[in-house]
């Protein structure tokens, strides 16, 4: 049978691009994988053994400050404007590059990243199949339900919140409406029509298959269209030389505090908070990380422990405790080894799913640092939330990721 060729397409970005990498490494042994990112991307696909092809070479320092713009974003509607006008200010080019190598190479399929639409407007235009990965499935519109970037709403329980978030579902259409009229020169020079199709679906997704990272068990019940598939999150880390962090064997808890790769602007003021809780908690081990590896050497407090960098694959599944701000990557990889969590969302989808979280009872919300002390204390000695995160380990081992998307391009046919 002939090997089919596939393309995967995002950005750099470790919650978007480390998802791609692991379904190049599933389906690798059948199709021909290409990597297309910057070329800092490129380097972990590599190092995963993956062939990669930049693009956006000359901007790559452009798209980090696209998702690092050193304030919080949250829903703000100019924190927005100013992302995508970043972002349209970048898509004559990548469009352009993408073109070029699609009709160069004549790919059987492109996977693309849902912060990458512009991929699929290729795709489409020279007939080439494309799919939508979405690590984060709760920023999916849907006719009903809680919209999200909004603070992390619960679902509606009374007639009143209902009304409340069937008028905050027509805002956000109206707001992303309202950008297309902003910018539909752009838009159209590049073959984007509008934002949404003549079926009422948002033309930035896959009319054929979206794939949500992630499990209905977590999500709150909403209306999918009959493509979107839950297909449980694919938890991938590149190979990396980083020393592991230390563990003390005298019984103590230990506590992994991390931000990710984002949000830098806020991971001094975390850590100087947890430094001064783990001096008022000798009986516990804190480590926190920069969630960088050029971030310098480890550093040593007493009982905080500063890393540069700590990998969730190799040493998560030996903390007692994670606080994290809720993205989709560490938020999976505590559900997989069944750790409670205490949740400081700070931005992007991340109140969204800190309501997820919390409305299964798998973790505790932190609503500011001033709570975050209270929070560990609480989740280190609760034990039904320890049991029900154990319970949820077992539902997500269930699904596989890597499996459904082999099936679905095993059934692709060939060019």
């Amino acid at each position: 049978m002939k090997r089919k060729k596939v393309f995967l397409v995002g950005p750099p970005f470790p919650g978007h691009l480390h998802p791609l990498l692991g379904i190049g490494c599933r389906l690798q042994a059948a199709s021909d994988i290409t990597v297309l990112t910057t070329p800092g991307g490129v380097a972990s696909a590599e190092s995963d053994g993956l062939a990669g092809t930049p693009i956006l070479a000359h901007h790559e320092k452009a798209v980090w400050e696209i998702a690092e713009p050193g304030r919080n974003v949250r829903g703000n509607p100019v924190g927005l404007f100013r992302q995508l006008r970043a972002n349209v200010s970048l898509l004559a080019g990548l469009k352009a590059e993408l073109d070029g190598l699609f009709r160069a190479h004549r790919p059987d399929l492109v996977i693309a990243d849902f912060t990458v639409p512009v991929a699929g407007i290729s795709a489409t235009q020279q007939s080439i199949p494309w799919w939508t990965t979405l690590p984060s499935p709760c920023v999916f519109e849907t006719p009903d339900g809680p919209p999200a970037y909004l603070g992390g709403l619960m679902p509606a329980t009374t007639r009143v919140q209902k009304i409340q978030h069937a008028a905050l579902r027509s805002a956000t259409r109206r707001f992303k409406q309202l950008m297309w009229l902003v910018f539909r020169r752009q838009f159209r020079a590049i073959g984007f029509e509008g934002i949404y199709r003549a079926d009422g679906s948002e033309a930035v997704y896959s009319p054929q298959h979206i794939l949500a990272l992630g499990i209905s068990e977590l999500e709150f019940p909403r209306t999918y269209p009959p493509h979107f598939h839950l297909i449980g999150p694919v938890l991938h880390t590149p190979p990396d030389n980083i020393p592991a962090p230390h563990f003390e064997s005298d019984g103590r808890s230990h506590v992994l505090i991390t931000l990710g790769t984002h949000l830098r602007h806020a991971k001094a003021e975390v850590a100087a908070v947890i430094r001064g809780i783990a001096s008022r908690h000798p009986g516990m081990c804190f480590h926190f990380t920069h969630g960088d590896t050029s971030a310098g050497g480890p550093r040593t407090d007493g009982n905080f422990h500063e890393y540069p960098h700590v990998s969730y694959a190799g040493h998560l599944s030996r903390y007692d405790l994670v606080v994290h701000h809720g993205g989709a990557g560490v938020l999976n990889y505590c559900l997989l080894h069944g750790k409670p969590s205490v949740v400081y969302p700070l931005d992007f989808d991340q109140f969204d799913n800190a309501a997820r979280l919390g409305a299964a009872g798998l973790a505790v919300r932190a609503r500011s640092l001033a709570d975050m002390e209270a929070g560990i204390q609480r989740a280190l000695g609760d034990v039904p939330m320890r049991n029900r995160c154990r319970a949820m380990s077992e539902t997500l081992q269930r699904y596989d990721a890597g499996g459904f998307i082999a099936d679905l391009v095993a059934k692709l046919p060939a060019a």
